[in-house]
């Protein structure tokens, strides 16, 4: 069994000498690379957030490439061992960690609220029918924008705009590439019901070559990769458990409000909350006086002992559909299912209802909102007249905003306007809009929103 385990990369290189192995080498190169560096400065859930403790994008990013890794581990040393050819093991966990340290590259400033503001300022920017007049009339290429969606941001920044030698990007195997790809669908094609894998888009038309080579090179088909169930399961155990715990940090909920809400959340989740409070206590055994201890502590020690009861329940279920999976017709989420499922229900309703929706989140949420459309209309003005070749007219007004985005990505511009003739110019200047705006972080973007609009 290959596992869709292809080690090749879209640009081949040469790696004489190297004791790492490929999908090792993917890890590295994102350790090292600016996206990854700009998720220090990204909102997990609290943007521009002076607790020093409280989780970033960055360390919310580590978290899961942890938990990924681990989540492999428990599932080969489980069942999958015995199915697995020497090595195949250490090659699927390099390819988990890597795609969860990345998994969120794509994400704007603001966090996922940031999302929600590039997709309205294109909807509220272009009268109806006026980006499919600019884009040919190709319904992909409006829903692109119109369904913008961070994932496929992803993929376009590992894949193109973060430039090492040339236009590949990092440059990843295609074993990496794949399992990246959290949903499958495009963006005329995401929303079809029943399929969590299609239900938001994976990929945008810039990418859609590179899509169907790297499906082509895995064997994955249309089919999700088996290592992208276990990378987001990662994600959601330490979203859930980790959010609530920042929540604590933040003094935003107390520890015994915590309890009390999980206590009396549903009966179904009962039996996992119990578990979870009993393991709790033993991880706080050893304190004399473990009532008296910080309630940061008490929340630490309640998302260790969820995390492990979460790992262990993902494992279970990828166990328990690794048939469906495995043949390309799993349609659901590991977390979705199981035991455990109920108990993560309750973690996101706690966090929808007491963390994310406090009066000073939705103030900064407001703030980002009106920076990205700001920054987006300003940059647009320059963009909408850039020529294909990058040339700046710096004595003319658009000139000068033309002159303050990003070098690198006029270059991606410049190298796939001609490149990718067959699609219109004004498609990918809106692209080269959307990836600068994107790739800034928080305090970039109210900077500069600050510095060119007097606000």
């Amino acid at each position: 069994m290959r596992w869709f385990l292809n080690a090749e990369r879209p640009r081949p290189t040469t790696s004489k000498g190297d004791h790492r192995e490929q999908f090792e080498r993917d890890y590295d190169r994102a350790v090292f690379s600016s996206p990854v560096k700009r998720l220090q400065d990204k909102a997990q859930v609290f943007p521009l957030e002076p607790h020093d403790s409280v989780r970033t994008r960055l360390t919310h990013s580590l978290e899961v490439s942890s938990v990924a890794r681990g989540l492999v581990r428990k599932v080969c040393t489980d069942f999958l061992g015995a199915k697995l050819r020497a090595g195949q093991d250490r090659h699927i966990e390099a390819i988990a960690a890597t795609c969860g340290l990345i998994h969120d590259l794509g994400n704007p400033p603001f966090g996922h609220s940031g999302e929600d503001a590039i997709r309205e300022w294109f909807k509220r920017t272009f009268k109806a029918d006026e980006l499919h007049g600019m884009l040919d009339g190709r319904e992909e290429l409006v829903q692109d924008f119109l369904q913008f969606e961070g994932n496929a941001q992803t993929l376009r920044i590992v894949a193109k705009l973060q430039v090492l030698a040339d236009f590949h990007g990092l440059n990843l195997t295609c074993g990496a590439l794949s399992a990246l790809c959290k949903y499958t669908a495009s963006s005329v094609e995401a929303g079809n019901g029943g399929d969590h894998g299609k239900s938001k888009p994976g990929y945008f038309t810039s990418e859609a070559d590179l899509v169907g080579n790297i499906r082509e090179k895995t064997g994955t088909g249309h089919a999700r990769n088996p290592i992208t169930f276990l990378v987001e399961a990662a994600d959601d155990i330490v979203y859930s458990v980790a959010d609530i715990e920042d929540g604590v940090k933040k003094r935003i909920l107390s520890w015994g409000q915590l309890q009390q809400l999980l206590e009396q959340g549903s009966e179904a989740a009962a039996p996992a909350v119990k578990e979870v409070l009993a393991w709790k206590a033993e991880i706080l055994k050893p304190s004399s006086t473990p009532d008296d201890l910080p309630h940061d502590i008490h929340a630490a020690a309640f998302r260790t002992a969820s995390i492990s009861l979460l790992v262990r329940e993902a494992s279970a279920a990828f166990r328990h559909h690794y048939d469906a999976i495995m043949a390309g017709e799993y349609k659901g989420e590991l977390v979705a299912t199981g035991p455990a499922a109920p108990f993560v229900k309750l973690l996101k309703t706690i966090g929808r209802a007491h963390i994310y929706a406090t009066h000073s989140n939705l103030k900064l949420e407001l703030l980002g909102r009106k920076v990205i459309q700001d920054l987006m209309s300003l940059f647009w003005q320059g963009a909408r007249e850039l020529p294909p070749d990058g040339t700046i007219k710096a004595k003319q007004f658009p000139g000068k905003l033309q002159a303050l985005l990003s070098d690198a990505y006029r270059k991606v511009f410049q190298h796939f306007a001609k490149e990718r003739a067959d699609l219109p110019l004004d498609y990918h200047r809106l692209l080269l809009v959307t990836d600068y705006v994107c790739g800034m972080t928080d305090s970039f973007a109210k900077r500069l929103h600050s510095e060119l609009t007097n606000g």
